[in-house]
């Protein structure tokens, strides 16, 4: 049978009010009558009802995560980092995976509401803002990583997604490529949306276009449709010698593609991927990409969405911006003459 709060009330010799002053860290209480308490808690191995906290108003201790696939190599880095962050200050994680799909977002954010935890994490494509107005109206906390929503209603932490679009390119033209073309995640993803445009006015500068028919959308499965897509632009008669793709695994997919065509990576077709997830450096040849900080990320949403961070954003601003970084690895090379 499980031990009650009256149990340990009972056992150290105190009122019940006591005992909840010590659970919620508030009361004048002495440090040794605390440790008292703390220490017939451990012993009656009582833990306090999260349900009971939720319904009394109280802390729950508990944040939600919204992401669109746990399989993705990069969100799962994401959820591990966030994860780690919310253990170490002593919160429990609720990871809901949504495949950016509008209904999946609004039944989990319901579910959340409904579990009354303390904040909400999103880190999935949302084309209706108006889906956070109700958490926004009831204050609960909520912040975006890794994608954004127009305005400045919630917390954002994100990478520069339009400076990593033009690293991309700039390495590219700096190899001597002039004929590229892009695979993009769908476009109702912020990220890619940013990544496109800064690789496009790159090309721009430099003097050259980047024809709509070089510029590929995929749906959920990025590797096979990136397999798929980088198979269409193969195919043309004209056809490009470097590939921008958006995320890592469309890359891998494109990797695959040229490989089954029996076209040399990077002699005949440079890839650059964007994430650096473990899978970038796996890959034969390895994969170029443009790295996300996705622990820095992780890490730093936590604190913010906890109000844990030391240091307010500069100017008081919600939106965090980290730097992206070009790694160069074996899939990029000057293209033949």
């Amino acid at each position: 049978m499980k031990s009650t709060i009256y149990d340990v009330a009972r056992a150290a010799g105190v009122s019940i009010a006591a005992v909840s002053q010590v659970i919620n860290g508030k009361g004048k209480i002495s440090e040794e009558r605390r440790a008292e308490i703390v220490r017939v808690m451990e012993q009656l191995n009582y833990k306090p009802s999260v349900i009971a906290a939720a319904l009394t108003g109280k802390k729950t201790y508990t944040l939600g995560l919204l992401i669109p696939d746990i399989s993705n190599p990069f969100f799962a880095e994401i959820a591990r980092a966030v994860e780690d962050q919310v253990d170490f200050h002593g919160y429990s994680l609720v990871i809901c995976s949504t495949d950016n799909k509008d209904e999946r977002v609004e039944r989990y954010l319901s579910l959340l509401q409904q579990k009354s935890v303390d904040g909400i994490i999103i880190g999935t494509g949302i084309d209706n803002k108006e889906m956070l107005d109700t958490l926004i109206a009831k204050s609960v906390p909520v912040a975006m990583i890794a994608r954004e929503l127009p305005g400045d209603a919630v917390l954002t932490v994100v990478v520069d997604d339009y400076a990593g679009g033009r690293l991309a390119a700039r390495h590219l033209l700096d190899l001597g490529h002039t004929r590229m073309a892009v695979l993009s995640e769908h476009t109702k993803v912020s990220s890619s949306r940013e990544r496109i445009r800064g690789f496009q006015d790159e090309l721009t500068e430099a003097g050259l276009d980047l024809p709509e028919y070089m510029v590929k959308t995929s749906g959920r499965d990025l590797v096979k449709d990136g397999k798929r897509l980088a198979s269409e632009l193969l195919r043309y008669a004209e056809r490009p010698t470097a590939l921008f793709c958006c995320t890592d695994l469309l890359a891998i997919g494109a990797l695959q593609a040229a490989k089954e065509m029996e076209v040399q990576v990077p002699t005949e077709l440079s890839i650059v991927g964007f994430d650096n997830t473990i899978l970038a450096s796996v890959t034969d040849p390895s994969l170029t990409t443009i790295a996300q900080p996705m622990e820095q990320m992780g890490k730093l949403v936590v604190d913010l969405i906890l109000d844990k961070q030391q240091e307010s954003p500069p100017n008081g601003t919600k939106r965090m911006v980290l730097k992206p970084e070009l790694v160069v690895r074996q899939s990029t090379g000057r293209p033949l003459l």
